[in-house]
């Protein structure tokens, strides 16, 4: 086929809609209208004269030959999108862009983020602080910082195991003072508990410490993330369930109080990028220094 007959427009639109398994998420992806996005891939399958999705019910699945479309389109498009990175890159300023979730931005690479200036002031580092997954296209980040419950594989990516996570109850000297004591597990049913997005936490950690389910009321403030429910502990407004990755420093300092010898797993960070030996010098040396300093961090845990 001539390449001059190529439809561009409608192999990208098939090629974000095939990823996404959704013409509505490419539609937004590319800043274009959710017929339109119709329209181009209805198109592309006249000109190749087969389907490539199957429509269903509130849902689309790709065809055998949508597969094998897809799989290439998507080394074609990544192999481009590699090159024009490297074509526009600025040789005059080496700049490193992380995308990060914001309570490990917020509690643990902030606070240790000059380190890595001090070793390379030659690399300005662009945190972009986001929870959503990201795909590493010319337009992102070349890597995430990003948390996981289980040993997960984000599609298309590599990922390097950075530290588990290990929670266990924690809470202000004052507060501990001035409540009641904390012998056992069962005495923190006096206190307030402090919840992360959910009470799931709390509930794993009753039970690692052979609390009964039902003797600990299921109450207390619900906080969105790790950095909020340190701060309200640092505070005195009660026990939070911290990550003692996160909070190895208030610890060391003695401005949180770690009752109990009980700790829980409850997931991992993870190191992510597209190809992590094909990283580009910036993007490799921050890499190299993100996994000392989990290291050290582990160590001081």
């Amino acid at each position: 086929m001539k390449r001059g007959r190529l439809p561009l427009t409608a192999l990208r639109s098939f090629e974000t809609a095939g990823r996404h398994l959704s013409f509505s998420r490419a539609a937004e992806e590319l800043y274009v209208s959710q017929a339109a996005i119709s329209r181009q891939i209805r198109e592309l399958e006249t000109f190749l004269r087969q389907p490539l999705f199957l429509r269903l019910h509130r849902r689309v699945e790709l065809t055998d030959a949508g597969h094998r479309l897809l799989a290439q389109l998507i080394r074609s498009f990544d192999d481009i999108d590699r090159l024009l990175s490297e074509l526009v890159a600025s040789p005059a300023q080496s700049v490193v862009r992380v995308s990060v979730e914001p309570s490990l931005a917020a509690v643990w690479l902030v606070p240790r983020l000059n380190r890595f200036r001090q070793l390379r002031p030659d690399i300005d580092v662009s945190l972009e602080v986001d929870v959503r997954p990201i795909e590493f296209r010319s337009d992102q980040p070349e890597l995430a910082l990003r948390f996981s419950a289980h040993a997960t594989s984000w599609p298309r990516t590599e990922a390097d195991r950075l530290a588990s996570t290990v929670d266990s109850p924690v809470l202000s000297p004052a507060l501990l003072a001035s409540g009641p004591p904390l012998e056992k597990p069962i005495d923190l049913r006096h206190y307030t508990l402090l919840h992360e997005e959910n009470r799931q936490g709390w509930a794993r950690w009753f039970q690692a410490a052979g609390v009964p389910a039902d003797a600990i009321p299921a109450r207390g403030p619900m906080l969105a993330d790790v950095s909020l429910s340190k701060q309200a502990a640092l505070l005195g407004h009660g026990v939070a369930l911290g990550d003692l990755l996160q909070i190895g420093e208030e610890l060391a300092s003695g401005t949180l109080i770690k009752p109990f010898d009980i700790d829980v797993a409850s997931g991992a960070y993870w190191l992510v990028a597209r190809r992590l030996r094909d990283l580009p010098e910036p993007a490799r040396a921050f890499a190299d220094w993100i996994r000392s300093e989990f290291a050290l961090a582990r160590g001081a845990a």
